[in-house]
């Protein structure tokens, strides 16, 4: 237990979601004492949208004053995680960016000029006259991450289950005391919603709205024979990172379903690019076209706390999750087990879209 945490009673707190929020959530909570079960409607974790995102750990975009606190410890929660779990491979290899209106430039940035992006790049074609380098980025491993958090969620004596459904919440005089799932009735004294894309479905299913879309993106994986990206690189053309030594990683935003503009279509297009692009990229080889759903909130910002209409449920979606979610469960964490409000989640709730 961390300074300044009540000596409060164990909860049973279960967690609807598997994925990188899911178990974020149930690694904190469990290393606290917590009595916690984690269920996931899918056969295995994170399967369905985390190995699905391009896993960027990105800090420097300009977002709103009120969120930018998190997005600024973002990455030395990242780096307290790592000092905890000697497992955890992060590749901080830093991200160069040009052509991106929509870089904050006052924060964690050094401007290169030519000779500094060959150096730092040098198997690219064409280089732009300068770019900006944010060396605090990083990129992880969705699937491993998430698989580690939960084992070690499990030896502080969590439970998983998996190919589990939630059928129904129980209520009692407007109080959540459990759920029903497809394996049977779990009581509950806290229910945390981490189901991305799925949280507004089941919170339509008691008559409360929470402000969530599917938002498609595009993930183009590409064999090589060596290293040919050292950074994570985005720019009008392209957005790649190596992945391992023989292994590239291209996204793309999704556009639509027809012929032209289609993920197959799109995808290929991002293959052939990144192919122009490098020098050496006539040995990529396409692997596969992947789409993935990410939560989307209504004005793009994460919504974390308590449901003002469902006393026992705690929301937590988000669309940057591979970014947020080690520094936000800590903090969620601290709510569930304190019963106290953490100020640094206030911007957060889901009140805000009521005014």
């Amino acid at each position: 237990m961390k300074k300044g945490e009540s000596l409060l009673e164990k909860q049973k707190v279960v967690i609807i979601g598997a994925g990188i929020v899911g178990a974020c959530m149930a690694y904190q909570l469990a290393k606290r004492n917590q009595d916690v079960t984690v269920i996931e409607r899918h056969p295995t974790a994170a399967r369905e949208v985390t190995e699905k995102s391009f896993a960027w750990i990105h800090t420097t975009h300009w977002v709103a004053p009120q969120y930018r606190h998190l997005y600024d410890n973002a990455s030395e929660e990242y780096l307290s995680l790592q000092q905890e779990l000697s497992e955890l491979q992060i590749q901080w290899h830093g991200a160069l960016t040009w052509g991106d209106s929509n870089l904050n430039e006052q924060i964690h940035l050094q401007k290169l000029n030519r000779e500094q992006i060959e150096a730092l790049e040098p198997n690219l074609k064409e280089y732009p006259n300068d770019a900006m380098f944010a060396n605090e980025e990083g990129a992880v491993d969705p699937i491993g991450l998430t698989e580690l958090l939960l084992r070690k969620a499990q030896e502080y004596g969590a439970k998983v289950q998996f190919d589990t459904n939630v059928t129904q919440l129980q209520q009692e005089n407007s109080r959540l005391i459990g759920l029903h799932t497809s394996k049977g009735f779990m009581e509950s004294d806290v229910v945390v919603l981490a189901a991305g894309t799925g949280v507004s479905e089941i919170c339509n299913s008691f008559g409360c709205s929470v402000p969530v879309t599917p938002s498609p993106s595009i993930l183009i994986r590409m064999k090589t024979s060596s290293r040919l990206i050292h950074t994570l690189i985005s720019n009008a053309q392209f957005e790649a990172r190596q992945l391992t030594d023989h292994s590239l990683l291209a996204a793309e935003d999704y556009m639509d379903d027809s012929e032209e503009n289609g993920p197959e279509a799109v995808g290929t297009r991002a293959f052939e690019t990144l192919r122009r692009s490098l020098k050496g990229g006539e040995q990529l080889e396409l692997e596969s076209i992947k789409v993935g759903l990410r939560p989307m909130p209504e004005d793009g910002y994460p919504i974390v706390g308590f449901h003002n209409q469902m006393k026992g449920l705690y929301v937590t979606v988000m669309h940057s999750a591979i970014t947020l979610a080690p520094l936000i469960a800590r903090l969620a964490a601290s709510e569930i087990i304190n019963r106290e409000s953490r100020c640094e989640l206030e911007s957060c709730r889901l009140s805000r879209f009521k005014q």
